[in-house]
């Protein structure tokens, strides 16, 4: 008789500590990460590119977890090519990764003088953890580097 009421409170206690278990607050899923915010840049020199890395994600929220910088390439054609076409249609010529990028909102030198490619197109993107690609910078001309 003494076992069989060992087994009655061993099983009360298991289905209490299972039941109590189930309850837990918040969302099991991890939200989405916010893409982050396009990056500044401009040319500071024929082939030094100077780029500002952005702060705050989609949301305005604070930017953590930046883990590459891009830069795309595209030749040259009639008419001046949206940002997103350059990232759609061209190719990738420059790639930075963690821990060789500065933090957030800092200012980042690339230099692009061993890039040998004709004249066109380019555009530098920021790509969050979890490869979540954010808007592109403003269209950039590449010259000839015979120039």
């Amino acid at each position: 008789m003494r076992t069989f009421r060992l087994a009655n409170a061993g099983i009360t206690f298991l289905l209490s500590l299972s039941f109590t278990a189930c309850g837990r607050k918040g969302d099991p899923i991890p939200r989405p990460r916010a893409e982050p915010q396009a990056p500044e840049a401009h040319w500071v020199a024929l082939r030094q590119l100077e780029v500002t890395l952005p702060f705050r994600d989609a949301r305005g929220e604070s930017l953590v977890g930046l883990e590459m910088l891009r830069v795309f390439y595209l030749p040259l054609s009639t008419v001046k090519p949206a940002p997103g076409t350059i990232v759609a249609k061209g190719e990738v010529v420059v790639e930075r990764r963690r821990p060789n990028l500065p933090a957030p909102g800092k200012r980042m030198h690339l230099d692009m003088s061993d890039l040998i490619r004709p004249q066109g197109w380019m555009v530098v993107v920021a790509v969050r953890v979890g490869d979540v690609v954010g808007p592109p910078s403003e269209t950039l001309v590449w010259l000839d580097p015979a120039l």
